[in-house]
């Protein structure tokens, strides 16, 4: 077993899946005597609704992940280069790509049989901007591997699209300093958006947490069940021998009792023959004394 078999087809399952799948391939590497792969399954965290559609936008559509990839270096370059006519038609670009690549992961989740709702396709929406701005950031989407959804950058091209798509000019060398009220928005903002991603995943952590006690108290539900049913069967198989060693107890104490009756009658028997052969016995010895008197007393033979 490899790992990054193992984290290819994890992270491209639904959510609600991740764990179980997880821990059971968990358990067949710790079966196999592999017990630090074992503990590097089991430390893998489930993604996040958002992070999961993001990686299922990779996999579903490599052609549409190499033109965001290919759009972000431009975007970094014009950036770079201060092109202010670059930049605006990029940035133009960059507001249509990223808002029709959200929907399409928003699709594809639908099909794969989990809807995601508006938050999580502003975040989908959020990390593909974090792509466009950030190569690292690119490198780690195009695997799709994430577990959470990537912050959206602040001051990048991003920040022209409303102005771009709206037809106003943006500027032609240098782009105008946020003021400091726009800096404490942007700053609200993100601490707001920041906040809501930390409760999030708080409430996602516990999430998994329930779902794993729960797996866990199934597995044991199951183990009992099974004690339970093998337990039952042994009762069975039991009262089964009982009765049939109850059966045979009784065609035994018949047969003994029988038995005895005939030692009984046997005995009886025995004792009556003893009696008339001693019967006959004194008979034959009476008749046997008759014979030698009558001979005594008789007259003599001639000779």
């Amino acid at each position: 077993m490899e790992l990054d078999a193992v984290v290819d087809e994890l992270y491209a399952l639904a959510p609600g899946d991740f764990t179980a799948v997880r821990n059971e391939r968990a358990k067949e590497a710790r079966a196999a005597g592999d017990r630090e792969l074992a503990g590097r399954i089991r430390r893998l965290r489930r993604p996040t609704t958002a992070a999961w559609a993001s990686n299922l936008l990779v996999r579903a559509s490599p052609d549409e992940v190499d033109g965001l990839l290919r759009l972000g270096e431009a975007l970094r370059q014009a950036h770079q280069d201060l092109d202010g006519e670059q930049l605006r038609e990029l940035s133009a670009r960059q507001h249509r790509l990223t808002f029709a690549l959200a929907r399409q992961a928003e699709r594809l989740a639908a099909r794969a049989g989990q809807r995601i709702g508006e938050a999580a396709r502003q975040e989908v929406q959020d990390t593909l901007h974090a792509v466009l701005a950030d190569p690292e950031a690119a490198g780690e989407w195009a695997k799709g591997r994430l577990t959470r959804p990537l912050d959206a950058p602040v001051g990048f091209p991003a920040a022209a699209d409303s102005a771009a798509s709206a037809g106003k000019p943006a500027p032609a060398r240098r782009r105008a300093a946020p003021s400091a009220g726009e800096v404490r928005d942007l700053e609200a903002a993100r601490a707001h958006r920041r906040e809501q991603r930390e409760r999030l995943e708080r409430a996602e952590r516990q999430a998994a947490e329930a779902e794993q006690e729960l797996h866990d108290r199934e597995v044991e539900s199951a183990a009992a069940e099974e004690e339970r049913s093998r337990a039952e069967t042994e009762r069975q198989q039991a009262e089964e021998r009982v009765t049939d060693l109850s059966r045979r107890l009784r065609e035994a104490e018949q047969e003994q009792q029988q038995s005895r009756e005939a030692a009984r009658q046997a005995g009886d028997r025995a004792r009556d023959l003893g009696r008339e052969v001693r019967q006959a016995r004194r008979r034959a010895k009476d008749a046997a004394a008759q014979v030698r008197e009558l001979r005594a007393s008789g007259p003599a033979r001639p000779r």
